[in-house]
């Protein structure tokens, strides 16, 4: 990436490859759970090289590390892979929706966990808050429209790298995030944010899914008792 000039537009290609590098250094105990997160959402919505090179910067080049570290990458990457889900032949498609919307005034509404999303679902918040999380969700469609009103307020959509999400909403006063790029799962559903937004603001956040979450903490656990394990042969 330091070749490139930073204000050279970055590709999804790019992304993923500097996302498969986060992967590797999280799995070798380089970066923690808050900090592989943090950098991933980074990476994935990054535009430019000149705001990828720094998620990297810190990390040894690729080729450099143990046999032992290269030997779990595989592992590490299936782990979490683009999205770390391989089941969406099992979520995508039957099944009645369990919720088509909702509303928040002065509060607040929440959709998360193991839910049902059906073709449509409205978001719509007023002085509020609201929350859409499909990283459990179970869709009754591959083809997903999430429309979402914020005036005032603010609606977070939480999806799984791997995850296909075209956002093309509007603002006034406000906006709406664009989710990063990235490698898509096949099968995995299809997924538009659109609406608008009035001094307020819809972001679109890409997160793993806590399964994933325990199954990198188990690498890395796995990953240091070994080391620890060859260190005391030596």
């Amino acid at each position: 990436m330091t070749s490139e000039q930073p204000e050279t537009r970055a590709s999804d290609a790019e992304r993923e490859r500097v996302a498969e590098r986060l992967r590797e250094a999280m799995a070798e105990g380089r970066l923690d759970m808050d900090e592989f997160e943090e950098r991933l959402g980074a990476a994935l919505q990054a535009r430019t090289h000149g705001e990828l090179a720094p998620l990297v910067r810190d990390l040894p080049a690729p080729g450099t590390t143990a046999d032992l570290v290269s030997g779990a990458r595989s592992t590490a990457g299936s782990a979490v892979g683009s999205g770390g889900d391989a089941g969406w032949a099992d979520r995508v498609g039957g099944g009645e929706p369990t919720s088509t919307g909702g509303f928040a005034f002065w509060s607040g509404f929440s959709r998360k966990g193991t839910w049902t999303v059906g073709r449509t679902f409205t978001g719509a918040v007023f002085q509020a808050g609201g929350e859409i999380d499909l990283r459990e969700a179970r869709f009754t469609d591959r083809d997903v429209v999430i429309r979402c009103v914020a005036i005032m307020g603010g609606i977070d959509v939480v999806v799984p790298p791997g995850m296909h999400v075209q956002v093309n909403g509007f603002g006034f006063m406000g906006g709406f995030d664009q989710v990063g790029g990235g490698e898509v799962d096949p099968g995995a559903p299809r997924v538009v944010v659109t609406g608008f937004a009035l001094m307020g603001g819809v972001g679109v956040k890409r997160k793993l899914r806590e399964a994933d979450r325990l199954r990198l903490k188990e690498e890395r656990k796995r990953l240091k008792l070994e080391k620890k394990a060859e260190r005391k042969q030596l």
